[in-house]
C-alpha cells in the first residue's frame, strides 16, 4: 500500500509552520524551565529526540550559552555533574528516558519536553514543558521533534520568523525529484546541522525502509564518498564545505545543496530560485522526501515496519 497524500503523517508534516509559531510563543512563557545562560547542561532523548538533542546542544554551545552535551538516554553518564538535564520525549513513556529521570530525581534539576501533560515522564521531573499542539498520531516523528527544536531555539533568543517562512516554502516546493529517484542518499551537516542530517537519514529509514547514511560534512571525504555514484545523492544541510561539490560531481552522484548568494550567515539547501532554506525548514523537505520514497516503494508511511510509537521495555 502506498502512502496517500491525505495520510495523517502528511498532514502532520504540513502543519509544522503553525506549530513552530506556537512553540516560539510558548518559549517566552516557560523561560524558567529552559536552561539558563551559563548552566552546564545535558540534553537527552532516544531516536529522533536524541538527534534533536544533538542539534540543540551544538546550537547552545555555539551561541555562548554554556557547555551542552547530548546523550542517548541509555548512554547517559550517571554521576557526571550537570546543572540541568533536559529530557525530550514525545510520548513521555519511553523506558530508557523514564529510568534516567527516576535516577536523577533529587540529584540534578530536570526539565522534560513532552507532548502529553499526563505522561509518566511529566511526573518524574522538576519542570515540564508540554507541546500538546504538536502531538502526533504518527509512529514516525515529524512535527513534535521540530517544534521541540523551535522551542529550544527560541529559548536561546532566536527569532524564528524566517524559519517559519522557509518551512512554508519547503512545503510548497516539495522534495527534489533527483533525491526521490535516488536509490541511496547520504546526508551531511556541520555543527548543529549534523543532528539534522542524522534525523533526515532516520526518517527515510523509518518511513520508507531506504538505505541512507549521515555524517559530519567534513567526514564525507574520509570514506563515505566511496558510496556515491550515479543514481545516488548527497544532501547537505547548512553550509557547503569548500570543494565538496566537485567531489560529489566526480562520483556522478546528485548534490542537493546551496548557499546564500548574498554571503549571509543564513545558509542552507537552496530551492530552485537560489535562496537557501533555514536548515530546520530543509528538514521538512526530507520528511516529504521520506513520504515520496515510501510511495515509490509501495509502502505506507503511516504504518512503518517493525516500529511502535514508543519503545516500552517490559522484560528487562
Amino acid at each position: 500500500m502506498s502512502t496517500a497524500p491525505g495520510s495523517y503523517t502528511a498532514a502532520e508534516i504540513a502543519s509544522q509552520p503553525d506549530c513552530w509559531r506556537r512553540a516560539a510563543e510558548l518559549a517566552a512563557t516557560v523561560s524558567g524551565a529552559l536552561p539558563a545562560s551559563g548552566e552546564r547542561i545535558a540534553v537527552v532523548g532516544c531516536g529522533t529526540s536524541w538527534f534533536i538533542a544533538q542539534s540543540y546542544a551544538a546550537l547552545r554551545e555555539a551561541s555562548g550559552a554554556g557547555e551542552s552535551d547530548a546523550w542517548p538516554a541509555s548512554g547517559f553518564p550517571v554521576g557526571r555533574r550537570y546543572d540541568r538535564v533536559v529530557l525530550l520525549s514525545r510520548s513521555g513513556t519511553t523506558t530508557e528516558v523514564l529510568d534516567l529521570a527516576a535516577t536523577l530525581q533529587g540529584a540534578t534539576p530536570t526539565t522534560a519536553v513532552v507532548a502529553d501533560a499526563a505522561s509518566p515522564l511529566a511526573g518524574e521531573v522538576d519542570q515540564g514543558i508540554v507541546l500538546g499542539h504538536a502531538d502526533e498520531r504518527s509512529v514516525v516523528q515529524t512535527r513534535f521533534a521540530t517544534s521541540a527544536l523551535a522551542l529550544l531555539r527560541a529559548g536561546l533568543g532566536e527569532r524564528l520568523d524566517a524559519a517559519v517562512a522557509d518551512a512554508e516554502r519547503a512545503l510548497a516546493a516539495g522534495p527534489p525529484p533527483e533525491a526521490v529517484a535516488a536509490d541511496q542518499v547520504t546526508f551531511l551537516g556541520s555543527g548543529w546541522c549534523h543532528g539534522l542530517a542524522q534525523e533526515a537519514a532516520l526518517k527515510l529509514r523509518e518511513a520508507a525502509g531506504a538505505w541512507t547514511e549521515a555524517y559530519p560534512a567534513m567526514e564525507y571525504r574520509h570514506g563515505p564518498v566511496s558510496i556515491t555514484e550515479p543514481g545516488r545523492a548527497v544532501w547537505v544541510f547548512g553550509a557547503l564545505p569548500r570543494g565538496l561539490a566537485a567531489d560529489v560531481a566526480a562520483t556522478g552522484g546528485e548534490l542537493v545543496a546551496g548557499s546564500d548568494p548574498n554571503g549571509s550567515t543564513r545558509t542552507g539547501t537552496a530551492l530552485s530560485g537560489g535562496e537557501p532554506l533555514d536548515p530546520m525548514a530543509d528538514l521538512v523537505r526530507t520528511q516529504l522526501l521520506a513520504l515520496a520514497v515510501a510511495g515509490r516503494r509501495g509502502l505506507d508511511a503511516d504504518r512503518p515496519r517493525h516500529l511502535a510509537r514508543s519503545v516500552i521495555l517490559r522484560d528487562r
